[in-house]
């Protein structure tokens, strides 16, 4: 399999002013291999014109649009189709239905070509003094860059981890180093354990946990009850952008101005939000927020944004040799460094994506934007289709949002239970169709318990995402109604 080209467009992130948290001691210092620096944009581009980019026969390039088309066109979901070539799987003589995007989704070709370019020319460590080194530095730099686009940020506001709960574990523990015994952390009951656990830690240095409850009739947060938590002992506000067990997106814009009003910091989950919607740290004032790229089309790794003057202020666990600078500070050893080139090509490919939505797109944060405007329209049709079926069907329990005044506080995400089936039965029912769906408590642990489904195999999840199409929820409803009447 050879390598295809995959458009790259520089990045101008912007700048705002933002709300400063403080507490610990600052410190700076500059960056290292400065001197290589300025000239790793020429060094990507001509690592691009030194690999083969011709594609194979079967393998179908991304094409640009014409300046001159319209904007705003609808997506093109055979376009979409054609990037992911595992979309094309069969099982049981059905075609794979991947709803299975909120455990991760799959990739475009784009990523896979990138993550082999990466072997084939550039597989070096950092900072050498000789040609592949010289390019893994050009593609880490890219990859940064095209993160910083996605999140809105400085590239040396971005941080590659293993994923985002191994990184938010290390970070918790950084953040632990200034906290005292009584000091407060908020957490809520509808997010993944990455973002409860790695904060419960630190009970053990007498951190004290607050967890928000929920309001179960549509499983969304309960605002009152996490006013009342955030007080002037709080020192840090945990919470998901989106609920991966049941689609809640919550208001982390209006929590962070409640976290900063009583001096504390705000850690976003952004998981579950980051393959529905864009991602704006500047607009949400946000101090940290995590993302992991296998959840928006990419490679399995983490990332994480933090500002700037927290990123130097508190002091991660590191080897001593390693740098005490930006970003290299949080990046534990040697990083996988052909998944960040595959990072890279995934935004890549939502810009491109945006592009032909919007093809005046001047750069890729707005090329993003159009991306994410079209991919929402998508989602949020097939939801339409898919709640009133799913509701229409006898014996299904909902659990989240179902009033479509209210899809803006949602994601294409959900959760069900279907009669006296267990979620790992009906999950397996549809499989053997080609039908790929969850079942479990998909670490949505404190949901799970506070729901009372826990102790009887969690819930059954169908997660749509831009590749999925309006004949694959037909077959859903259509599955889960002859299932139903077994029951």
């Amino acid at each position: 399999m050879l390598s295809r080209k995959v458009t790259i467009a520089p990045t101008t992130p912007g700048t705002a002013n933002r709300t400063q948290v403080q507490f610990g001691a600052k410190l700076t210092a500059p960056r290292p291999c400065t001197g290589a620096a300025p000239q790793l944009g020429k060094m990507y581009e001509k690592l691009r014109s030194a690999i083969d980019l011709n594609a194979t026969k079967d393998s179908k390039p991304m094409s640009t649009p014409a300046l001159q088309e319209t904007t705003n066109k609808p997506l093109d979901s055979a376009w979409v189709r054609e990037q992911f070539p595992s979309l094309k799987l069969q099982v049981n003589n059905h075609p794979a239905a991947f709803l299975d995007g909120p455990a991760g989704t799959q990739v475009p070709r784009q990523v896979i070509d990138a993550i082999q370019n990466y072997f084939l020319s550039a597989n070096a460590n950092t900072c050498g003094a000789f040609e592949t080194s010289r390019r893994n530095d050009a593609i880490l730099d890219h990859a940064r860059a095209a993160m910083a686009d996605f999140f809105n940020c400085e590239k040396d506001e971005v941080i590659f981890g293993q994923n985002m709960t191994t990184i938010t574990f290390a970070l918790a523990r950084a953040i632990g180093r200034d906290l005292t015994p009584g000091d407060e952390i908020v957490v809520t009951t509808l997010d993944h354990d990455a973002n409860v656990a790695p904060w419960r830690a630190l009970e053990e240095k007498g951190v004290v946990i607050r967890q928000v409850d929920i309001n179960e009739s549509d499983c969304t947060l309960d605002l009152d009850d996490l006013k009342k938590k955030i007080t002037a002992k709080t020192k840090l506000v945990a919470v998901g952008y989106a609920s991966n067990a049941v689609g809640t997106i919550n208001p982390v814009a209006e929590i962070t101005k409640l976290a900063h009003s009583v001096g504390a910091l705000m850690f976003i989950d952004a998981v579950h939000y980051a393959p529905h919607g864009p991602i704006d740290v500047r607009a949400l004032d946000c101090d940290f927020l995590a993302c992991s790229p296998y959840k928006f089309f990419g490679p399995h790794m983490g990332t994480l944004y933090g500002k700037r003057e927290h990123l130097l202020r508190f002091k991660p666990y590191k080897v001593r040799p390693a740098p005490d600078t930006l970003p290299d500070r949080w990046e534990t050893g040697t990083q996988v460094q052909e998944l960040i080139a595959g990072i890279a090509a995934a935004v890549d490919y939502l810009a491109e994506l945006g592009r032909r939505c919007e093809p005046t797109a001047k750069d890729r944060r707005t090329a993003l934007l159009a991306a994410y405007k079209s991919t929402r329209q998508h989602e949020m049709t097939m939801l339409s289709q898919l709640i009133p079926g799913l509701l229409a069907i006898p014996g299904l329990k909902f659990f989240g949002i179902i009033d479509p005044k209210q899809f803006e506080h949602r994601c294409s995400t959900v959760s069900i239970r279907l009669g006296n089936h267990t979620p790992a039965e009906t999950a397996k029912f549809l499989g053997d169709r080609g039908i790929f769906t969850w079942d479990g408590n998909y670490y949505a642990l404190n949901l799970a318990e506070r729901l009372g489904v826990q102790s009887a195999g969690g819930f059954l999840r169908v997660g749509l995402v831009h590749y999925n199409t309006a004949e694959e929820v037909d077959r859903l409803l259509t599955a889960l109604s002859e299932l139903s009447a077994t029951s």
